[in-house]
């Protein structure tokens, strides 16, 4: 009978795959061995792998291309990062070695790009989208980006008042390129209708008449379509592209400036080894659905944008933590205590029920046995208990008297938990952020790492505190 956690793994996926393999009874993710990075940095530990980075841009670039392609397609592809999935330098510096351009959601954004610019990390060709309801430091930021040549600023008009701004503030020597973003409708099952961002379908056509069409110092080059959930091969989001692009033709055809469709919006990140999602299909089949409705239209098909975050950056790391005690509650439940908190480094697993992949990192040749997994705080919602392809949580079985801990890591968590955790800042009960590790290539392909930030100190907190 097999009954080791390997064999478990292997009964319930087809495995190994993609980033992950075991070897000797270790894990190892992108071909790094995880337990020698424990070894060396100890657990509660964050990871990103930099070279995954470029591995999902290049990805998508390669997708679109081929899609259109195959679909004779006339405009061009831009692929943007949205700055909010991850602020840290070191994944736009990554991220823009790959020829790509931003989009930006609040004032501090701007005060990144103008580092990056000054690093020359990027230059005043790169497109900036920037959306979101924007406070007058935020257009204040837009503006001067114009005046100083940033000829490919795109404030996105979120609502109608915005354009007072760059109305009053704009040169009338330079145009300035807009965006406008349709408020698109919400899911059927979220809990209001219509998204608060953006200005509604009817809205659109007869204010760029009023406000945009005679007014020298704008021209509109780009519609903004953004569907929170993402894209998705169901009939929510096969409905509202097709609305999306009823208002792109008519708009078109009395505005000879507009020539890009901003598909905002990602595209799903793996977060089960049993994940399944068609990246070609679905993509051939956006390419397809612009053309097609265009032709029919008499509309030359838009130039696409893309604003990918969590896709980008996601799948790159990983978070580690060691296995501290095991505590039987009752008849039937374990908790394997970690040495951390899900709500200071994984927060989506508690606000959101977001799951991830979840993997032992060592001891796969031991029995498992089904368990819960309990952070270090006093708060009850403190724990992860369900992955995403069943409601259960399997892991080796875990003995205190055993010569190493068990180690266990939750991977393609490289998206928004540090900055909805409050990096820096202060923790639930004061549970510190954990080390940050970059890995990368060197030019042998042997990997190297880099510690980037230290566990939080308890000095760091106090002074916040006022202490």
């Amino acid at each position: 009978m097999k009954t080791t956690y390997e064999d478990l793994i292997h009964q319930t996926f087809d495995f190994p795959q993609d980033g992950f393999r075991v070897e000797d009874g270790d894990l190892y993710f992108h071909e790094i061995p995880l337990n020698e990075v424990i070894k060396q940095y100890g657990t509660p530990l964050k990871i990103t792998y930099l070279p995954k980075i470029s591995q999902q841009i290049q990805k998508a670039k390669i997708l679109f291309k081929v899609a259109m392609a195959k679909a004779d397609y006339k405009g061009s592809y831009t692929y943007c990062y949205c700055t909010k999935s991850s602020h840290f330098s070191f994944i736009l510096e990554e991220a823009m070695k790959n020829d790509i351009h931003l989009e930006t959601s609040s004032t501090y954004d701007m005060e990144i790009i103008e580092q990056l610019i000054k690093n020359k990390t990027i230059d005043k060709s790169k497109y900036i989208i920037c959306n979101g309801f924007k406070r007058e430091p935020y257009q204040k930021h837009i503006v001067n980006f114009h005046k100083n040549g940033h000829t490919n600023i795109v404030p996105v008009l979120d609502n109608k008042n915005e354009l007072d701004y760059y109305e009053k503030h704009v040169s009338p020597t330079g145009k300035m390129k807009l965006g406008i973003r349709i408020a698109s409708e919400e899911e059927p099952k979220f809990e209001f209708y219509t998204s608060r961002l953006g200005i509604r379908y009817k809205d659109i056509v007869p204010f760029y008449q009023y406000r945009i069409e005679t007014n020298k110092k704008f021209e509109l080059k780009m519609l903004h379509f953004f569907i929170n959930t993402g894209i998705r091969d169901n009939v929510y989001y096969w409905s509202e592209l097709q609305k999306c692009l009823g208002v792109y033709c008519e708009l078109k055809k009395i505005c000879p400036t507009l020539d890009s469709l901003n598909i905002g919006g990602g595209l799903p990140i793996k977060n089960s080894l049993a994940f399944e999602f068609d990246y070609e299909y679905i993509i051939n089949e956006i390419i397809l659905n612009i053309k097609n409705y265009c032709a029919e239209q008499g509309v030359e098909e838009p130039n696409i944008f893309t604003e990918f975050g969590s896709f980008t950056v996601a799948e790159s790391g990983a978070t580690l933590y060691s296995v501290l005690d095991i505590k039987q509650q009752n008849d039937t439940e374990i908790w394997y205590m970690i040495d951390s908190s899900f709500i200071t480094t994984l927060p989506d697993t508690w606000g959101m029920n977001q799951r991830f992949i979840l993997l032992a990192v060592n001891n796969w040749e031991k029995d498992y046995q089904r368990v819960n997994l309990g952070g270090l705080t006093c708060d009850s919602h403190d724990y992860y208990n369900s992955e995403a392809h069943i409601g259960q949580v399997f892991l080796p079985k875990y003995v205190r008297e055993d010569e190493e801990p068990l180690y266990l890591g939750f991977f393609h968590t490289g998206a928004y938990q540090e900055s909805l955790g409050g990096y820096g800042g202060i923790q639930h009960c004061l549970i510190p952020a954990p080390k940050h590790v970059l890995i990368d290539l060197d030019e042998n392909g042997e990997y190297y790492t880099k510690l980037f930030s230290k566990e939080q100190s308890h000095k760091s907190m106090l002074k916040i505190l006022g202490y």
